[in-house]
Parts: C-alpha cells; sequence; structure tokens
C-alpha cells in the first residue's frame, strides 16, 4: 500500500483527514542499519497519546530527544478527524511478543498474554495514536471511537485482513497498558461489523444514468447528481 492509497481508503472509509507537509515520505525507513526495515505489513496496531490535543501533532510528527519521529502514521482526534505525520518505518511499536506476531499473521481469533518481547514490531504495523490522557477517566467520544474503528478497517479492507489483524499495544507488550478505556474484544466485534457492510461509497461504481422523454416537449437527458455518502 502506498502513502497515496493509504490515504484514499482512509477517506473512502469516511474519515475526514488532514495531511502534515510531507507525511507521504515522512518516515524512519533504514534509520540505524539495514536491519531497520519496513514491512511487511501485518496489521494495524491502536494507541492512546497519554495526553491532551495540545502539541500533540508536533510530538507524534517530530517525536523528542530519546526517540525521533514519526511516532505513528495517524493521529485520531477527539472530533473524529484524523491527521497523518507519517508512511513508512514509524517508532510506535516498538519490541513485542514474537508470539504475538504470529497470531496477527495467522488471524487467530485468540492470542497469548504478550511477555516483554524481543521482536520489533515497527516494521509490521500500521499505528494509530487516539488522543486521551490513558487514565481511564478521559471520556472516549463517539466520534473519535467511530473513527478509530473505520481506520483500522480502511486498512483491513485494502489487504484483505480479518479484525483479528488489529492489535492494542498492550496486547503487544506488558510493558504497555494503551488504549484504556474501551477493549479491544469489543473494538474487534465493531472492526469486524464494519468490514462486513459494504465497501464505502467511494469505493463503488457510479450508478447508470438512463434519458427519460418527457411529453409534450422534445426529449431531455436527466443526469442525476452525485452524491456524497458515508457508510453506516
Amino acid at each position: 500500500m502506498t502513502a497515496n492509497e493509504f490515504l484514499r481508503a482512509l477517506r473512502a472509509e469516511g474519515l475526514q483527514v488532514d495531511t502534515r507537509p510531507g507525511w507521504s515520505t515522512h518516515n524512519r525507513n533504514g534509520s540505524g542499519g539495514t536491519r531497520r526495515k519496513w514491512g511487511p505489513l501485518n496489521g494495524v496496531m491502536v494507541h492512546h497519546t497519554a495526553s491532551g490535543e495540545q502539541g500533540i501533532v508536533g510530538m507524534c510528527e517530530r517525536g523528542h530527544s530519546g526517540l525521533p519521529g514519526p511516532l505513528c502514521h495517524g493521529i485520531i482526534h477527539k472530533t473524529g478527524r484524523l491527521t497523518l505525520v507519517g508512511w513508512g518505518r514509524a517508532n510506535h511499536a516498538g519490541l513485542g511478543d514474537a508470539r504475538v506476531l504470529r497470531a496477527v499473521i495467522a488471524e487467530a481469533g485468540k492470542r497469548p498474554k504478550p511477555g516483554r518481547g524481543t521482536v520489533d514490531g515497527n516494521p509490521h504495523f500500521v499505528g494509530f495514536e487516539c488522543v486521551n490522557l490513558g487514565n481511564g477517566k478521559d471520556p472516549w467520544p463517539a466520534e473519535q471511537y467511530d473513527a478509530a474503528v473505520r481506520a483500522a478497517a480502511a486498512v483491513c479492507r485494502v489487504y484483505g485482513w480479518n479484525a483479528n489483524s488489529v492489535i492494542g499495544h498492550l496486547e503487544w507488550t506488558s510493558q504497555k497498558i494503551d488504549p484504556k478505556g474501551f477493549s479491544m474484544a469489543r473494538f474487534r466485534r465493531d472492526v469486524q461489523k464494519r468490514l462486513s457492510q459494504r465497501k464505502a461509497f467511494a469505493m463503488q461504481p457510479r450508478p447508470q444514468v438512463r434519458a427519460v422523454r418527457l411529453r409534450p416537449r422534445p426529449q431531455v437527458v436527466l443526469r442525476r447528481h452525485d452524491r456524497v455518502a458515508v457508510a453506516g
């Protein structure tokens, strides 16, 4: 999947997407030597930012002194809008459990409880950071949760994956707790429900237009206006 295909897939799923300048080539591909690779992609990872909205786009885009950006591919805001900050290898997953990666690749319904792990997940997962304090009290607006479901489904739809290819950071390593505030089992059910629906309207062929004869006037050809619709 290219950067442009990623963007189109998100928008086709009904998401409102903003992009940062240079996002499509902003990545860590090849950094730190040949072992810093990108791909093959095997799944989607969901995070929370442990922060509010202020400054979060810049942080995820640039990173910090201890961890250079991008720190994810997309940020899902409280409003449900999504901001893309990178495409390619991003520093979001970190080390995780090889058994979990095998379960994701197999799209297994059950996966092992993760340990600390030794496998670099950054080449294998598309990462979405959801703006949330992560304290269990900060609410998840319906618009934001729905956008996260749609974002995960968009990637799965491109690759033909089912919802078992979607995990939370806490399912990758025992060192993380995110996302906190909803269960990943519920989230996967909602992603699968989304995938079971028809593809997003923008990806469907346009309806055929037929000529209609009106009497007693001469023949008039009426053309339907295309409607912008979002699948429910």
